[in-house]
């Protein structure tokens, strides 16, 4: 039997798995890479500029991660979000999660973002060098040529100023880790 007769989100497989979210997790792993790396004078976010629309499937459920950044008393934060839900049914089943994390990435080429910022990163890093990082991680995996029209760079600052930097902000970046 295919996974296909399984389309509710609590329907297990005979093999005991809820074939619906591993394929939600599965679309979510397929999206643009994007990072998130907690310095410690605030929080970078880069990821790959989306080209395109997307239809979304009702037949299976639709997933999202988010990577939310921001700054507390405590300091700096990072939180990667993934919430599942089933548009087939009118029923409101939905899973979410939340985790904190030092440095994280998403997409298509996670798990070498992932071990790349494992190398690079250091609780003690400032905002230019985990933009620096962040620069180099996206280089990482990328098909072609990074470039500051096909990247988009954000900073939160202790002072809880959100900034998405400009074009000519990220070629000046770009210039100094080449």
């Amino acid at each position: 039997m295919g996974d296909s007769q399984y389309s509710s989100l609590t329907t297990f497989s005979p093999s005991g798995k809820l074939v619906q979210i591993e394929h939600a997790l599965t679309a979510v792993g397929s999206g643009q890479t994007s990072l998130g790396i907690k310095a410690a004078n605030g929080v970078v976010i880069a990821t790959e500029k989306i080209t395109g629309i997307y239809t979304i499937c009702g037949v299976r459920p639709f997933g999202v991660s988010l990577l939310i950044a921001g700054y507390d008393d405590n300091g700096p934060q990072l939180y990667q979000d993934v919430y599942l839900h089933n548009f087939r049914t009118t029923d409101i089943v939905g899973y979410f999660f939340s985790f904190s994390w030092k440095a994280s990435a998403m997409g298509k080429n996670v798990s070498n973002a992932k071990t790349f910022l494992e190398k690079r990163y250091t609780e003690d890093m400032e905002l230019d060098d985990a933009i620096h990082t962040a620069i180099l991680t996206l280089k990482e995996g990328y098909e072609g040529q990074i470039s500051s029209n096909n990247i988009e760079i954000g900073i939160i600052r202790a002072d809880h100023e959100f900034k998405v930097l400009s074009p000519a902000e990220i070629k000046d970046f770009l210039e100094e880790v080449e």
